[in-house]
């Protein structure tokens, strides 16, 4: 059975030929290194043969959130990426959106101020990553108002606490309900009971970055156990220029020490027999450099705040060797407020909203019979305040002052039956109720066959829905880069057929390739309303996505690769919108490996976005190349890390949302960053 958290640990240009030199340098000392790894230590040892380790071993990994039980990644009923610690350290990450940007079909876009998620040719203008149900440790984040999956700066954890990420792509609604549209995405913390004692973190870069990070774990040996983390943040930024507001009057384009950033975070979790608890408060300002919503260009009192707050209380036991018992109560606040400048008569507005939410599930797993593992469920969630303002600070002048509730709960059932010993079959169906909307299912089928001792095929089929947000539907603003409200929104719903295979390769190697075909109907979409010129939303036209997804994984003892390409096609029926933002391909590689026998190891990682529609011309493709190289006790107590990010210093853009004059907006180019860390 799965321990509380969600895991068990027994159960563009062409690049300049320079630029392409030193990237290809660097991959090609990277290269070595896991031949070097294979040697065996400096001492003269007899290498180690790793043919002869069991593929289980190195690949196999155990997974949960596909169906909220323990089971091998080979046997869930989904394409199951899995990121552990170890790839978080390796290749310097920092937030959650760093990490899903090495997933195989998965592409991001920033506007300076928030970060995107796209999945499988999907990223619609003005989204808030409604469409991805995000977890800690098995528990929703997504916030009551927007829906939103915060996966850059705003994620509200710090990834050094991060025991592993587990991306489970396709409809997820038969299990998890709203917003598991695309795919679920469960981050699960390290245990304190496996990092005992305290740890201290300081971090440099350019362009004024700094942060510090403490954290203190304990535990005793009848299973209590209390992890607490702290960490604070700030980052100047760096000088952007846009073409489009190239005039004398805005300083010619060139917006100074508007793309700063800073935040802090806490977190804390404890557990005493079958009783666990957690708790997690993150603030987060952002300065706004892009002049959106039609703002004054290069105003330093533009900026946005963003605060979030989350508690959970669990409670787990196993009434009988069969079956398990798990129930959450959980809490959850976001604020979010901007404060945009604008020329007169205008002056300050304040825009915001303020979102609290309480609620409780239950689930059982259990064996009832012979060849079969049923989990069922009931959830049920309050949303108590769902608030929208907007006013003019001085004089005062409101705008919106929208206070609504909303109520939902969701009953579901799922049986993994063994038809025979080389044939899965795991169906779910879950009842969701929305006070407004109304009710919906949600099936899901899989039929998993072990075609041989080193293959597997998987045929998957679901849907899954999402309701239209209260910013959707209730949002609405009449001045320069306003919103029109429109309540009619109807829910979308997707249909998904995949086909996977997983093969083993000799040299404990695995390829794994998906097909897959996902149906949007009722797609919510920011339009322009031809009459007013404002932003609304409008269920468009049914969409369609076929792609292949390929990836290619090998481990040795002190190194790891993994390679994927993905290439997908999105159209829609009534026109070429749905093409927006939706790469036809994406290249990944990322190689992590020891600097033949020193302390010091690297990670590489390359990755490639094709290019791509803006909405109102085209971004080009672009390949990039990060590079971390790491310590492993650089002293009893320390470790140092050095990372560089865009190498080659590649110039990219990513589309621009309706809110921005901009068509696209450049991205960051070379920087790099220190960090220490001491262990007592």
């Amino acid at each position: 059975m799965a321990a509380d958290g969600g895991v068990n640990k027994y159960a563009g240009a062409r690049a300049p030929s320079t630029a392409a030199a030193r990237l290809w340098s660097a991959a090609v000392l990277l290269s070595l290194a896991p031949q070097a790894a294979m040697a065996g230590p400096a001492t003269g040892a007899a290498p180690l043969d790793l043919t002869t380790l069991p593929f289980e071993q190195l690949l196999s990994l155990d997974v949960y959130s596909a169906s909220k039980f323990v089971q091998r990644a080979d046997q869930a009923p989904a394409s199951v990426t899995v990121i552990e610690a170890s790839d978080i350290k390796a290749y310097g990450w920092r937030t959650l959106a760093d990490a899903l940007r090495s997933v195989r079909g998965l592409h991001l876009s920033y506007d300076r101020n928030y970060t995107y998620l796209g999945a499988r040719g999907f990223l619609r203008p003005g989204d808030y990553n409604s469409r991805f149900l995000l977890q800690i440790d098995g528990q929703r984040v997504n916030d009551a108002l927007y829906d939103q999956a915060p996966v850059g700066g705003e994620f509200p954890l710090d990834l050094d606490l991060v025991e592993r990420i587990e991306y489970v792509p396709g409809p997820g609604s038969s299990i998890y309900g709203a917003n598991a549209f695309f795919g679920v995405i469960n981050v699960i913390t390290k245990r304190p009971q496996e990092n005992a004692g305290g740890r201290a973190t300081l971090e440099t870069g350019q362009f004024g970055e700094r942060k510090g990070s403490a954290n203190y774990a304990w535990s005793d040996r009848r299973g209590n156990e209390v992890l607490l983390a702290a960490s604070r943040y700030k980052s100047d930024g760096r000088d952007l220029y846009f073409p489009e507001f190239d005039q004398p009057d805005n300083n010619n384009g060139v917006a100074r020490g508007l793309d700063y950033e800073s935040g802090q975070r806490f977190f804390a979790k404890g557990a005493s027999g079958p009783f666990s608890l957690s708790l997690l408060h993150a603030e987060r300002i952002k300065g706004m450099p892009t002049a959106s919503f039609e703002q004054s260009f290069n105003d330093p009192r533009s900026h946005t705040v963003d605060t979030q707050s989350y508690a959970n209380l669990g409670y787990r036991v196993a009434p009988s060797p069969d079956t398990e018992l798990s129930a959450h109560l959980f809490w959850g606040a976001y604020d979010s407020v901007g404060d945009y400048a604008y020329d007169a008569p205008e002056g300050m507005n304040r825009d915001g909203s303020a979102s609290r939410w309480w609620g409780m599930d239950l689930t059982t797993v259990s064996a009832p019979a012979a060849g079969h593992k049923l989990v069922a469920g009931a959830e049920y969630q309050d949303d108590y305040r769902l608030r929208q303002f907007s006013f003019d600070l001085a004089p005062r002048l409101d705008y919106l002052n929208d206070a609504r509730q909303g109520k939902r709960y969701g009953l579901y059932l799922q049986d993994e039956w063994r038809l025979r010993a080389d044939l899965l079959l795991n169906a779910g169906l879950r009842y969701d109720y929305h006070a407004l909307a109304g009710g919906v299912f949600s099936p899901r089928l899989a039929l998993i066959h072990q075609a041989g001792p080193d293959t597997t095929l998987k045929a998957m089929y679901g849907t899954a829905y999402r309701e239209p947000n209260n910013f959707e539907l209730y949002y609405a603003f009449p001045g320069p880069g306003g919103q029109i409200a429109n309540p009619a929104l109807n829910r979308e719903r997707i249909r998904s057929l995949e086909l996977a295979l997983v093969r083993q390769l000799a040299g404990n190697a695995r390829l794994t390739v998906s097909v897959f075909r996902n149906d949007v109907k009722a797609l919510i979409s920011q339009e322009t309303e031809a009459a007013s010129g404002l932003a609304v939303f409008e269920n468009a036209a049914p969409a369609r996505a076929r792609g292949v997804e390929l990836e290619y994984e090998r481990k040795w003892t002190l190194a790891s690769l993994r390679a994927s390409y993905s290439r997908q096609q999105l159209s829609q029926s009534d026109s070429d919108a749905g093409a927006v933002n939706s790469p036809a391909r994406l290249g990944k590689v990322n190689l992590a490996a020891p600097l033949w026998h020193s302390m010091w190891r690297a990670g590489l990682e390359a990755q490639y976005v094709g290019p791509r529609a803006t909405l109102l011309a085209r971004s080009g493709g672009f390949w990039l190349a990060n590079l971390n190289l790491y310590s492993r006790r650089l002293t009893r107590h320390a470790d140092l890390a050095v990372g560089f990010y865009n190498l080659c210093d590649r110039r990219y853009a990513d589309p621009a949302p309706p809110a921005q004059r901009q068509d696209s907006l450049a991205q960051d180019g070379r920087s790099a960053r220190v960090t220490l860390t001491y262990a007592f």
